[in-house]
């Protein structure tokens, strides 16, 4: 008997699958295409083991995690950011944080509330 597909831990399970399908998909240039390969296991064995359900909205809970370090890597943007050292200086171009802390909460929240209908309904 398969456990419940609106569960907590298939919630969890698929949490993990949405961090690693976001970050697979923001590094693709470099190790993208070995992390969506393992995403792409994760979510056949969760599927496998907890069939379809409200519980994948963990999907889009899970990816704001990675929405949420790019703001981070952004911090002191927007502009030209400059950190000196004793010997050099490095200057980098940054962006405004605040859209990606936008799009994350919207994450989140869009997620959990597509878990609660399916568990209330």
């Amino acid at each position: 008997m398969k456990p419940a597909a609106d569960s907590f831990p298939a919630f969890i399970g698929w949490c993990v699958a949405g961090i690693a399908g976001c970050f697979g998909v923001l590094s693709l240039l470099t190790v993208g295409p070995f992390v969506l390969l393992g995403t792409l296991v994760l979510s056949a064995w969760l599927l496998w083991r907890f069939n379809f359900g409200w519980a994948m909205g963990g999907l889009l809970t899970g990816a704001a995690l990675p929405v949420l370090y790019v703001a981070w890597l952004n911090r002191d943007g927007p502009g030209e950011v400059c950190t000196s050292t004793a010997t050099t200086q490095t200057c980098t171009e940054e962006w405004s944080p605040w859209p990606f802390v936008a799009a994350a909460l919207v994450l989140v929240v869009a997620g959990l509330l597509v878990f609660a209908r399916g568990r209330r309904g």
